[in-house]
């Protein structure tokens, strides 16, 4: 960039990254938190989003830091594993994301079924918000959803007579503060977080106060909270249940991504994004937070609509964005360790009721029930089970409807003007599933009969539907039946095969 269009631009370039910042500060340690690692390791993510990853992505306006849609996975790593080895698990997801996008494989991530991704980002939301009230208490969450929500009770109970009741109030008025911000907040504020007004406020309210609540713990040496991956702990990545996570880590953090950076470019008229280098730059940047022991990252869409929403056209927001987080550490950690626990909760309690989207279940229903229902069993298999297993029942769901819709044959035996002559009229796909219902209206066909079969109105057809058809052919030849395949449209070699097929005539018309 000249020296000219650089000096024009990086005003609105800072403030962009200011806003960012604002929006990005509270939610790294928030998620940091849901996800049961202390609020540093989701700012050592957020740097390396933006000093790192902004300066590598394919999507220019694209924020990259730490998303609540992987603080379920992570929290249940975690308990699994230990901390330890969530920095092999992301140096390998690193990795796969860094050679799926040299060897150009980006738009594939973008296959995932919609009615999946809403319902995962539903299911998430919702496991979110039943153990981050439990943190709004100053309580401890439990390792499920339903643990979460049966112990809530329990919960509230023991927090009345403790100070726990005031964590909630903090918790329950920084969601206030944030919904009357987003429906109320003046036009010139616009660009003013709601999360970190709340954040602030109850803050503020707790140290005039003097409440007796838990505050964020961050080190005054952002030095001490980084864990450097350890040779030692790779080879425990034989475990196959530690492939299978990293794997997981990697397939839902590029489809969030560039789902993500897909929804930036509807913001903006600029360039568009190379998903393929984003991918890779999303790669190197979990490959560094996994050395760092720090939180996997992805594109995460309320920082980048923030972002655009600044005014920002380059990647310097994005990467000044990552400056102020580590100057902010640096130089005045003090600050952030007067943040009350239950005020993040808050936040992310508010971000999981908006992973929620049903306005989006909604508009599923413009494309039929079933995109309704995988979207339901999703999220509800992610709360009743786990994430991985979610996901695979909503691709399943997926699959079975594409299988179902392949394998739709409507089959028809007409009979014709000339006396003798019939058509067994075939329309879809026909498959080995529809042998049977094939075999059952062959055997009406009367002896005698000449029967047309034209494939003009097939999309496919298998072998195995072709000798049912021709086999009926020499079975009833003896008799004085004939079959004519009309082939118009397949390929000669098939035409030629039915030809040679003894006691089957063929006919191209």
């Amino acid at each position: 960039m000249r020296a000219a269009q650089l000096k024009a631009v990086l005003p609105r370039e800072l403030l962009a990254s200011v806003v960012v910042f604002l929006v990005a500060l509270p939610l790294c340690m928030g998620i940091a938190i849901a996800s049961g690692l202390p609020p540093a390791k989701g700012l050592i993510t957020g740097i390396i989003g933006g000093l790192v990853v902004g300066f590598l992505a394919g999507s220019k306006l694209q924020v990259s830091g730490p998303a609540a849609g992987l603080a379920v996975l992570v929290f249940e790593l975690v308990r699994q594993h230990g901390v330890a080895m969530l920095g092999p698990i992301l140096l390998l997801a690193g990795l796969l994301q860094l050679l799926a996008g040299r060897f150009r494989l980006g738009c594939w991530f973008r296959v995932t079924a919609p009615a999946v991704v809403y319902g995962m980002l539903a299911g998430i939301g919702v496991l979110i918000v039943l153990s981050q009230v439990h943190v709004m208490l100053d309580a401890v969450p439990k390792p499920s959803g339903l643990d979460n929500l049966a112990a809530f009770p329990a919960a509230v109970a023991q927090a009345l007579p403790s100070f726990g009741w005031q964590a909630g109030l903090l918790g329950l008025s920084t969601i206030a503060v944030m919904w009357l911000w987003e429906k109320f907040r003046p036009h010139s504020l616009r660009f003013v977080p709601g999360a970190l007004l709340g954040v602030g406020l109850a803050t503020i309210a707790s140290l005039l106060l003097a409440l007796q609540v838990k505050r964020v713990e961050v080190p005054e040496n952002l030095a001490e909270a980084i864990d450097w991956l350890r040779p030692a702990d790779l080879l425990n990545l034989a475990d196959p249940t530690l492939l299978i996570a990293a794997f997981a880590v990697a397939f839902i953090a590029s489809a969030e991504t560039l789902l993500s950076a897909a929804a930036v470019d509807r913001m903006h008229s600029g360039e568009r994004a190379d998903f393929d280098r984003e991918l890779s730059a999303q790669g190197i940047g979990n490959m560094l937070c996994g050395l760092l022991g720090a939180l996997p990252m992805t594109g995460v869409i309320v920082r980048s609509s923030a972002n655009v929403q600044a005014g920002a056209t380059t990647r310097m927001s994005t990467i000044f964005h990552g400056l102020w987080l580590l100057l902010f550490v640096l130089l005045l950690s003090s600050v952030l360790q007067s943040i009350p626990v239950a005020s993040l909760a808050g936040v992310l309690v508010y971000t999981g009721f908006k992973l929620v989207d049903l306005k989006a279940f909604r508009g599923l229903g413009r494309y039929g029930r079933m995109p309704m229902f995988t979207y339901a069993a999703t999220a509800l298999a992610i709360i009743f089970t786990d994430l991985l297993t979610g996901v695979l029942i909503g691709f399943g769901l997926t699959l079975a409807k594409l299988a179902w819709k392949a394998s739709r044959l409507k089959i028809s035996l007409i009979d014709l003007p000339q006396e003798g002559e019939m058509e067994l009229r075939l329309v879809g796909a026909a498959t080995f599933l529809k042998v049977p219902a094939l075999t059952q209206v062959l055997g009406t066909i009367p002896t005698g009969a000449t029967v047309h079969v034209p494939l003009n109105n097939l999309s496919y057809i298998d072998h195995s539907c072709l000798e049912l058809l021709e086999e009926w052919g020499r079975a009833n030849a003896s008799k004085g039946s004939k079959l004519l395949i009309e082939s118009r449209g397949l390929k000669r070699r098939l035409e030629g095969r039915l030809r040679t097929t003894v006691g089957v005539g063929a006919a191209a018309t």
